[in-house]
């Protein structure tokens, strides 16, 4: 992937501590060596040894997986195991580096079943040898996926190697070494392609990999490159992993997080990075190699900015997990394992306060994720060739991080918006919501390597709802088995979907929001249809209670059905939930009729501000993780699922002209609070220029401009998110450029003559205060962040 250097930022705290001083070396760190690394390397994989029911556990969990593995290792044959052949290419091999990894894992672990087997070194010796003759070695054409030979294999090659220890002689481990030397040369360029330079998450997985490999090897130089990779010393600090950047690949300046220059992936590669990085931290801890305080501090803080906004009960929120909700070995909570894996090891290096703040939100994930326990360990059989999450090594730091009893942040509300990749989180202290959207800057969905067969509408407006109560939605087997055509908040065509694409873009500019308060916000979407007939425009108004979701224009042209989905709730295997409609109950399938308020028992109420054609659907669907993710490396398997789902969606028929919809989502909510909700709101425009609804307890106006217009009190002159509410006698207005293509917006307020205007330097002007009250919004180069004025 090219470098995109536009909008780059680099901190200079971090240029003067590593492009000065060629990687800022400790002074008081001389001491340990290389042989530290890989020792403290080989405990990442191991552990320690601190028994607990938990660890044997883990251990118990690794046993089962080491010794079905080792049973079906043929060592007298070229083709270790029967059902992965031999031969060039990318396909098959990296999984026969896995499955060596995990049988020398568990040989090297204390009290594992396979630690009583002198005999199986000499086993995966052998193995090793053969795989270097006939897959991987110094010589071997790269074919395929670049990853396996540059990033994934080294690292199965390099853990091996660290565990066997002293069974491998020097000249093993240097043979064994010569394809990473060969494929990671620099850390910084591809070697597939040297043109390339590495960024994010690829990025430091090589530089991990050159400090490690150097280490094994006693070279000073490589273990350098690598650390000087981390800020890009070679590049002048462009593609390093800790500055903020405002376009492509990294941390963004306002916590967004990019790979593959258009794919919102806190929940994936993000992890990969900062796993990655906490790693390094640890490894070089007390040594010449030390990591500068401020990339250390630098890196900290990205975990907390970036991905810890998207963790709900720990797990990671599915809209920034890209193409890997599709991988069975990869679920959401397996992804905020991660993410509490990294966290945790980073709190054993980093310095305070942010020490203490990480080891908080790693304890507070480990014991509100109850859905799938961090420190549980078992079915390590489906990860099917990815890293555990969690392992015995971390179980072992996470049981003393929680021993020292870390403060636990409380849940708070908060409403926050990532202009730089199209995502919101909006969060409160009962339930949670995020949304996938796409546009001319950010991917509808990513789909590559065969993976995320099904996520054709994943950005067309997806809402996500997170309940306290069912916190395995999505992580028990929803994307197997979810009617992909009908995602909640998305209008689609009861039609053969699109065909997929490896990174979509959607060809309008309108697609962000506005956030007022940590309660309150307005997110809109001009949407079209990935084939280019179908188009909308949507709009999403959170609140502490819930989110009201209107859609105008609503138009297409082909035979096929309008819909759009208002719920597809996983229900579990055998769900019961009683579905009511104005307190009648549902059966299986119905047809209502311009319903006022429905109620899912145990999910929350749906209240209908327009009058609309409802029909829900109760039906049991059957997938496997092979239907969504045929990934050489990462398919699932093909066991079927079956799982319950309710399904309520709004009808708009055949070739819909200016159809609309207007509900509200009250996740959580009873049945009486549903009913009394309905008053909460009033929609005061839904049309295909301007959407808006005011909220009298609190007047509080949510809008969205997709063109110069009015609602209300107050007008715009072009695109535009806003908000306006009171406090006290004061006026609070929350004003943002969804397109991100304008430079002012100009905003005239009835009723506000003479009012004093208070903004952030350059942010704001007035205009005129005779008669209306006239503010110019300078919204060029905020890049969908939001201005907030106080009027009054």
């Amino acid at each position: 992937m090219s470098l995109n250097r536009r909008g780059f930022v680099l901190s200079s705290a971090l240029t003067a501590a590593w492009l000065l001083s060629g990687g800022a070396r400790s002074a008081a760190a001389a001491g340990a060596g290389p042989a530290e690394i890989v020792a403290r390397y080989r405990e990442l994989q191991v552990g320690r040894g601190r028994r607990s029911p938990e660890r044997d556990q883990a251990v118990a969990a690794l046993d089962e997986l080491a010794e079905t593995f080792d049973a079906t290792m043929d060592i007298g044959s070229d083709q270790l195991w029967d059902d992965l052949p031999t031969g060039p290419g990318s396909t098959y091999f990296p999984k026969m580096y896995y499955r060596l990894r995990v049988i020398a894992v568990a040989w090297a672990t204390p009290g594992s079943a396979l630690s009583d087997r002198p005999e199986l070194p000499q086993r995966v010796r052998t193995a090793l040898d053969t795989l270097y003759r006939v897959q991987y070695n110094e010589n071997t054409a790269e074919e395929g996926n670049w990853y396996v030979y540059e990033i994934g294999v080294p690292l199965w090659l390099l853990q091996i190697i660290a565990v066997l220890g002293e069974q491998l002689t020097p000249e093993q481990q240097r043979r064994y070494l010569r394809p990473v030397l060969r494929f990671v040369a620099d850390p910084n360029r591809r070697a597939k392609d040297p043109a390339t330079v590495e960024t994010g998450a690829n990025r430091s997985d090589k530089a991990l990999i050159a400090v490690v490999s150097g280490a094994m090897l006693g070279d000073l130089a490589r273990i350098q490159l690598g650390i000087d990779a981390v800020t890009d010393v070679a590049g002048g600090g462009a593609a390093s992993l800790v500055s903020r950047v405002t376009a492509g690949d990294g941390f963004h300046t306002d916590g967004s997080f990019l790979q593959h220059e258009v794919v919102p992936y806190a929940g994936h590669y993000a992890l990969v990075l900062l796993t990655s990085l906490s790693g390094l931290m640890a490894l070089t801890q007390g040594t010449e190699w030390e990591l500068a305080t401020e990339v250390r501090e630098a890196g900290c803080a990205a975990l907390i900015d970036a991905c810890a906004p998207f963790v709900f009960a720990g797990s990671m929120m599915e809209s920034v997990r890209g193409r890997f909700l599709s991988r069975q070995g990869e679920t959401a909570h397996d992804a905020g394992h991660q993410l509490t894996a990294a966290a945790v090891l980073f709190a054993r290096t980093a310095p305070e306060p942010v020490r203490s703040r990480l080891a908080g939100l790693a304890a507070s994930w480990i014991e509100s994720g109850t859905w799938a326990p961090y420190l549980e360990v078992s079915g390590l059989d489906r990860f099917s060739g990815g890293l555990h999450p969690v392992g015995v090594a971390e179980v072992e730091y996470a049981q003393e991080l929680l021993a020292a009893n870390p403060q636990r942040p409380e849940v708070a509300a908060v409403h926050r918006v990532f202009g730089q990749q199209d995502r919101l989180v909006h969060v409160t202290e009962d339930w949670s919501a995020s949304l996938g959207i796409g546009s001319s800057r950010i991917c509808r969905y990513e789909s590559i390597n065969e993976m995320n067969l099904h996520g054709w509408y994943t950005g067309d407006g997806v809402l996500y709802v997170f309940l306290p109560q069912d916190q395995g939605h999505y992580s028990d087997a929803y994307w197997p088995t979810v009617d992909a055509t009908l995602l909640p908040g998305t209008t689609t065509k009861d039609s053969t979907p699109p065909e997929l694409e490896s990174t979509p873009l959607a060809p309008r500019d309108f697609a962000g929001g506005a956030r007022y308060d940590d309660r309150f916000g307005a997110h809109g979407l001009d949407f079209v249809s990935q084939d280019g007939t179908l188009t909308a425009r949507k709009s999403w108004f959170f609140t502490p209670e819930g989110v009201v979701c209107l859609g105008a224009g609503i138009t297409d042209g082909t035979p096929a059905a309008v819909r759009t989905t208002v719920e597809n709730r996983n229900l579990g295997e055998n769900g019961q939930g009683a579905l009511l409609a104005d307190g009648v109950p549902v059966p299986g399938q119905a047809e209502l009729n311009s319903p006022g308020w429905l109620h899912l028992e145990g999910v929350g109420g749906y209240v209908f501000l327009a009058e609309s054609a409802v029909r829900a659907v109760r039906e049991d669907r059957t997938g496997s993780w092979r239907d969504v993710d045929q990934g050489a490396n990462t398919g699932g398997t093909t066991n079927p699922y079956t799982r319950r789902y309710q399904k309520i969606l709004i009808e708009h028929g055949a070739q819909p002209a200016d159809a609309s919809y207007a509900y509200a989502v009250l996740p959580g909510a009873s049945a009486a609070a549903t009913i009394a909700a309905r008053a909460s709101w009033q929609l005061r425009v839904n049309d295909p220029v301007v959407q808006a609804i005011r909220l009298w307890r609190n007047d509080v106006l949510l809008a969205n401009f997709f063109a110069a217009g009015a609602a209300d009190e107050v007008a715009v002159s072009g695109p535009a998110s806003l908000v306006l509410g009171r406090a006290g006698r004061e006026r609070r207005l929350a004003v943002a450029d969804p397109t991100q293509r304008q430079e002012v917006v100009r905003v005239t307020l009835r009723g506000a003559a003479g009012m004093p205007v208070i903004a952030a330097p350059g942010t704001a002007e007035v205009v005129s205060a005779n008669g209306d009250l006239v503010i110019d919004v300078q919204v060029a180069g905020a890049l969908g962040a939001t201005r907030v004025l106080t009027i009054g």
